[in-house]
């Protein structure tokens, strides 16, 4: 009962920051191809503003791979969890899951706005992108707080 509970919360992570994710990038490339029909030559800034909101998946991709490690089932038989155990590992993973899934949208909609603002004005890209990585940082934030409770539980 144990490891279940720590397994959905290992899935909750990378599947609802992974969903942001590629809602938010679906969103940002449908802008940035729009805006190359017109300017194919922005490119490479379109594409750092459409892969922004893939850092979100990758968080929680990270989040489970350390449970993961923790209850060592990637080296071998799982450790014997309590219900207790398994899901407080389930409730440390939720910090990614749901920060990754609402900032990996919001990052999305910011990011998609700086490609209309560098298809207006490529010299001020980069504002776009440090708007973006304000809606980051929550992700980041996430990220952290899983970790740190995800090494904090004794099992």
């Amino acid at each position: 009962m144990g490891l279940g509970w720590a397994l959905l919360g290992a899935g909750a992570a990378v599947v609802l920051s992974g969903i942001g994710s590629s809602i938010g990038i679906g969103w940002v490339g449908q802008a940035s191809a729009g805006a190359m029909t017109e300017d194919p030559e922005n490119f490479g800034r379109y594409l750092i503003l459409t892969a922004l909101p893939g850092t979100q998946g990758i968080y929680g991709f990270v989040a489970t791979f350390l449970l993961l490690i923790k209850i060592n089932l990637v080296g071998g038989a799982p450790v014997a969890l309590s219900p207790a155990q398994g899901w407080n590992l389930f409730l440390a993973c939720l910090p990614i899951a749901v920060l990754g899934l609402v900032s990996a949208l919001h990052q999305g909609k910011v990011c998609a706005a700086g490609v209309g603002l560098t298809a207006k004005r490529p010299a001020d890209s980069m504002k776009a992108v440090v708007l973006a990585v304000f809606v980051e940082f929550y992700a980041v934030l996430g990220l952290l707080v899983t970790i740190f409770l995800v090494m904090g539980i004794k099992i």
